[in-house]
């Protein structure tokens, strides 16, 4: 067996919210910082109530969101329509289905609920969770405990009807084109002018930590020549992508209205890193003339916490190519070209390997097509 880690670092550049601290007992250098406050699916198989319930997380502390709310600690937030039955949801797709300015205020509240009352800041800290030993111990849940009995599942954070593959990197596209075609012609002509994409197949979208099956396809017997025919078998070539995947909220349009670029901005509910599992070799024989289809559509794995686009804002940057060229047509022009300031980085761990080898880095500012014209 071979893992692939995925790692997502955000730059602290610039956050005005770093003097934060909280309450809550936790190591100053984990990634689930109180600025952070991501949003994802938990279910506690040991509890009498293991039912999947939605969460947030602060350090090493998962913290049930339906219990707060069914203390009425979310009743101040206006057009929250019943938190307690939007937070007892097995998906986030209630939440997500509210406007922008109800995600940004829920994720407040539980920063109110969770700042220490001598942080340096402008809140007006709630002591009511703080105060409330039996409901802290009801709410919180411990990741790090290696009691299964308190143990933490996390699942999907939402029920996934479709999703778009999008082939936004200009290097990422340059090398499969190369791979699959030649360096002169590694570029298709449509793809600076639109972001090309494919959909997806939802049924086979997986947490992190699912176990992918190696799939079989039929396989090209002479690699450079696709005329001799291909022979059954499975994948020899299995691959993945270090991708960034992002959520899409607020209320369904109407079929055939359009959403302006202006508009898109308020959709995006937030981020998670994904690993777009391929079959290269199955990949290259049935790509013509209608793209991927059986070596993509097998196994797709998302990380567990959203982490929403609020708690992004401060680390808006340019894009590394700051322009592009040619100009988009006036549908797709952004005229806030940007991107996140978001370090990636991935490793793999054979199972005989006593550490994990880091074998690519990269940027989220690098991306040619941004979340928002995609």
């Amino acid at each position: 067996k071979i893992y692939n880690m995925s790692k997502m670092n955000v730059s602290e550049t610039g956050s005005d919210l770093k003097c934060l601290t909280s309450w809550v007992e936790m190591d100053e250098s984990s990634d689930f910082s109180i600025d952070n406050i991501p949003f994802g699916v938990c279910s506690f198989p040991g509890t009498t109530n293991a039912r999947p319930r939605c969460c947030t997380r602060l350090g090493d502390t998962v913290i049930d969101l339906s219990t707060l709310s069914e203390a009425g600690l979310f009743d101040v937030i206006d057009h929250l329509d019943s938190p307690t039955y939007t937070f007892s949801r097995d998906t986030l797709n209630n939440f997500m289905t509210h406007p922008k300015q109800v995600w940004a205020d829920v994720r407040m509240r539980i920063i109110e609920l969770l700042v220490s009352p001598t942080s340096c800041n402008a809140l007006t800290p709630d002591a009511r969770l703080r105060t409330n030993l039996p409901l802290q111990k009801t709410a919180f849940h411990d990741v790090s405990s290696e009691n299964e009995n308190i143990q933490v599942q996390m699942n999907l954070p939402a029920s996934i009807q479709d999703y778009t593959d999008f082939y936004s990197s200009r290097e990422h596209a340059t090398n499969v084109g190369t791979m699959f075609r030649d360096p002169a012609n590694a570029l298709n002509p449509n793809w600076t002018r639109l972001p090309v994409g494919y959909h997806g197949r939802s049924s086979s979208i997986f947490v992190s930590g699912h176990e992918v099956t190696r799939p079989c396809g039929q396989l090209q017997i002479n690699p450079t020549d696709a005329s001799e025919g291909s022979n059954y078998g499975p994948s020899r070539l299995l691959d993945f992508e270090l991708e960034v995947a992002f959520f899409v909220g607020g209320k369904p349009n109407p079929h055939g209205e359009r959403l302006t670029m202006e508009r898109s901005s308020e959709r995006i509910f937030g981020f998670v890193l994904m690993n777009d599992w391929s079959a290269r070799d199955i990949q290259k024989f049935e790509y013509v003339p209608l793209g991927p289809f059986g070596s993509k559509n097998f196994a797709t794995t998302i990380s567990p916490w959203i982490i929403t686009t609020m708690a992004l804002e401060k680390y808006k940057c340019a894009t590394s190519y700051e322009i592009q060229e040619p100009i988009p047509l006036e549908y797709l022009q952004d005229k806030d070209y940007s991107s996140y300031d978001i370090e990636l980085e991935i490793a793999i761990m054979g199972e005989n390997m006593k550490e994990p080898v880091k074998v690519s880095k990269s940027n989220l500012r690098n991306l040619y097509w941004n979340a928002k014209q995609q």
